[in-house]
């Protein structure tokens, strides 16, 4: 488990948040997908190291 690949999905997970909730007072749309979007990105990259982990385990 990289430790900070996690990290850095945890921040992009709370940056994407942040984004979308931003959208929310401005009201602008593109701002809302790419909130959304990070918050996707964030999930696939919790999974590759999901994936990662799981593969460590077998092999130990």
């Amino acid at each position: 488990m990289s430790l900070e690949e996690r990290a850095k999905a945890t921040a992009k997970n709370i940056e994407g948040k942040v984004q979308e909730a931003a959208s929310e007072v401005t009201g602008d749309p593109k701002d809302k997908t790419e909130g959304k979007a990070k918050q996707a990105e964030s999930e696939v990259r919790h999974g590759i190291e999901d994936v990662k982990d799981n593969v460590k385990k077998k092999i130990d």
